[in-house]
């Protein structure tokens, strides 16, 4: 395969062997995905915001936000302190939708399913105990000066 400066960054970065390296072929669209997202990933960051809590055990509130890389890993400093695993989830479609309109060049929040998500909690109402929405979109990053 051809010399591909995103594959090898990202090769060294997750450990790649040159076995691991020899299963990307020229034209694989994981190598269209890995050149488009190191790109963006200076340009922007995927948020996460609370737009509703009720009783939320762990204790989100209107206003919290959860910041992802375009890969979709927390930047955990720019998140709250504790991660629920029955919101944090749900966070999984609209990553993948924003990564797939990125690796394709599109407007990353021009995607039509799942701006918002709610937790798995139903709210006590429905034999549960809180409940908590977010908005999903994609945000300039945020340089410190």
């Amino acid at each position: 395969m051809e010399d591909n400066k995103a594959l090898k960054r990202f090769g060294e970065r997750v450990g790649y062997t040159e076995a691991d390296l020899a299963h990307f072929q020229a034209g694989d669209p994981r190598l269209r995905q890995m050149e488009r997202l190191a790109r963006a990933a200076a340009r922007y960051s995927i948020q996460a915001e609370v737009v509703r809590a009720r009783n939320c055990n762990s204790g989100y509130q209107e206003g919290d936000k959860f910041i992802l890389d375009v890969n979709g890993n927390f930047i955990t400093k720019l998140c709250p302190p504790r991660l629920c695993v029955y919101a944090m989830s749900q966070l999984v479609v609209p990553v993948a939708l924003i990564n797939e309109r990125l690796s394709e060049g599109l407007d990353p929040n021009q995607f039509h399913f799942m701006h918002y998500v709610r937790c798995l909690d139903v709210g006590v109402e429905c034999s549960g105990y809180g409940e908590v929405m977010l908005r999903i979109q994609v945000v300039p990053r945020v340089k410190k000066s």
